[in-house]
């Protein structure tokens, strides 16, 4: 089975550097918020142009430390998108904050700003903005669009470690956003890790608080925090796999180039390329009319496509009609019922691709 996202060829690609780096923290006897922690994210902080990074438990976490550090919390709204993962929304409950849902641009998958702004009340502080599959969202768009509301914007950089916007790193052009180390990510720890990235010193300084108890100095609280703590053996792992990323995303590009100059004679939707930026193909994610007959043939040839994501957060059942914005989100249903993506990790090969490819090619279209 050709996986959809294979994180042992990931640690494979790496492995002697990723197994010293362990040794090198085993070794050290100290493994939470160390030196190879404050290394890190000293190193993301200059990848991602920004002038402070800090490293949590997870991509959940980063999100909602993020919040928590905006005084965002219960009677605020927070707009987002339903076409996500649901750790965003989880993240805004987890801050005690109101969850509102805005729907996509069907060309792009992301939030799209003017229904944004349909959606915000006076209880509104802030925007996560989504970069969805490796695609930046316009965030000319809404950058211009929170400053002239008077409300925080979000990056959420999940998917999207790398990207551009506008000759800018994503995460960067925000107040504040969050990137997740799962280890399918493009940039994936051997378990679960998160980053907080701002440039805003005092935001940085609250966010610092938050994730340990809200220790200044060891066993004295300033706020009420918790513990979200990056731990040194993954903060390590990813130092190894940090100077590899931008090679990487474009071994990405690559393989979305080869899909989209074999497959565009298909009746499907290949992924469009938002102008002025560049993706970093986290997923290649296609639209297909009959989606659930060709996932079907897929497995049946051997290629696990997946399904990102196949219902909707306003259609859970957890969430089922109790988020504002959630009763009318046609392009986000539509999306649920057309998306497919396609194996798409670096260490795919080009035998693997053509596989692929062959196998798209011998379903029974209509």
């Amino acid at each position: 089975m050709i996986l959809c996202s294979n994180p042992k060829a990931q640690y494979l690609a790496h492995q002697a550097g990723i197994d010293a780096a362990i040794q090198r923290v085993l070794q050290s006897g100290y493994y939470v918020l160390g030196t190879e922690v404050k290394a890190f994210e000293s190193e993301f902080a200059a990848y991602a142009t920004s002038k402070h990074c800090i490293g949590v438990g997870s991509g959940t976490d980063a999100l909602h430390v993020a919040i928590r550090a905006l005084g965002i919390g219960p009677g605020d709204e927070v707009i987002t998108t339903a076409h996500t993962a649901v750790a965003t929304v989880s993240a805004i409950e987890l801050a005690g904050a109101t969850p509102v849902f805005a729907d996509i641009d069907p060309k792009y998958f992301t939030l799209d700003p003017a229904l944004v702004e349909r959606a915000i009340s006076p209880a509104t502080k802030a925007i996560i903005a989504v970069h969805l599959y490796g695609q930046p969202v316009d965030l000319r768009a809404f950058s211009e669009l929170a400053r002239r509301r008077g409300l925080k914007l979000i990056e959420d950089c999940a998917q999207a470690h790398g990207a551009l916007h506008q000759g800018r790193q994503v995460g960067s052009v925000g107040d504040i956003a969050a990137f997740s180390c799962y280890p399918t990510k493009n940039l994936g720890a051997i378990g679960d890790g998160g980053m907080i990235v701002t440039n805003d010193d005092a935001l940085a300084t609250r966010c610092r608080l938050l994730r340990e108890y809200g220790w200044a100095e060891r066993y004295v609280s300033h706020i009420s925090g918790f513990n979200s703590r990056l731990d040194e053996l993954q903060a390590a792992i990813l130092r190894v796999k940090l100077p590899a990323l931008d090679a990487d995303n474009q071994k990405r590009r690559d393989i979305a180039a080869r899909y989209d100059a074999e497959l565009r004679s298909l009746p499907i939707e290949l992924p469009s390329r938002r102008p002025e930026t560049e993706h970093v193909f986290h997923l290649y994610v296609l639209r297909a009319q009959n989606r659930d007959r060709l996932q079907e043939h897929l497995k049946a040839a051997g290629v696990g496509a997946l399904i990102h994501y196949p219902v909707p957060i306003h259609l859970q059942k957890a969430y089922l009609g109790k988020v504002r914005g959630g009763e009318s989100l046609p392009e986000t249903e539509r999306a649920a019922r057309e998306v497919l993506s396609l194996p798409m990790y670096p260490e795919l090969s080009e035998a693997e691709v053509g596989s692929v490819i062959q196998a798209l090619r011998s379903f029974a279209w209509p």
